[in-house]
């Protein structure tokens, strides 16, 4: 049986994993992604129990008698850890939608990768390296969403509208993605025989169109019928 004192190490590097991911997790769920706080904090902390069990766990098997975690004869400190690297690519898988053009869930899966490596390093620990690593994976995450960064940073959204054929309309719709700074990816248009005009739009936009703003834009003219995003 391990000493008392190194078991409550053990604790103290499952806490610190737990609130490690907690706060990685805050950033998830503030942007209402799949997974969040939950996932993210139970994530770390298996990661971090298991980098204990691994490292630690066979160690009846290797002490001299006398000294605990005396060598590492005929046990693999690395065995079970290597698997949390592959095991968590298929939770990862989860998170991943497609709908469409449009692919969500690769930063967040991204994350509950990374945040299964913070847990390995303070089961391991490795303290410093945990917690430096925690606040830069919350930074680039802040960052990257505060300013865009990267072509990742854009959504694919797709919209459809239905209107009595009207130019303004159309002008109109064209000019709010235009300010965007949205990119149409993919349009069909159909048109009936009473001059009803159905858009169907995927666009690739930085700052996707809010159903609160074509709600206004219905508002303002009497010719939209209906409108889906």
């Amino acid at each position: 049986m391990l000493p008392v004192s190194l078991q409550f190490e053990f604790i103290l590097r499952i806490l610190l994993s737990c609130v490690c991911g907690v706060l990685v997790g805050l950033e998830r769920s503030r942007r209402l992604k799949e997974a969040g706080v939950r996932t993210h904090c139970v994530v770390a902390c298996g990661a971090a129990l298991l980098m204990i069990v691994s490292k630690y766990g066979f160690s009846d098997l290797t002490t001299d008698g006398v000294n605990w975690l005396y060598g590492t004869k005929g046990a693999d400190s690395a065995r079970i850890a290597a698997q949390v690297v592959t095991g968590v690519g298929f939770l990862g898988a989860g998170v991943i939608v497609r709908t469409g053009m449009s692919i969500k869930g690769l930063t967040t899966a991204a994350g509950v990768w990374t945040t299964a490596a913070l847990g390995l390093a303070l089961g391991s620990g490795m303290y410093f390296i945990g917690i430096m690593s925690t606040g830069l994976i919350m930074g680039a995450q802040y960052l990257m969403h505060r300013f865009s960064i990267g072509s990742d940073a854009y959504t694919i959204q797709e919209i459809k509208v239905r209107f009595h054929d009207c130019p303004a309309i159309r002008d109109r719709l064209f000019q709010l993605l235009e300010d965007r700074g949205g990119v149409i990816g993919g349009c069909s248009v159909n048109k009936s025989d009473n001059g009803e005009i159905t858009y169907d739009l995927a666009v690739r936009i930085r700052n996707p169109i809010t159903s609160q703003e074509l709600q206004q834009l219905m508002d303002e003219y009497e010719q939209i019928h209906s409108f889906s995003v």
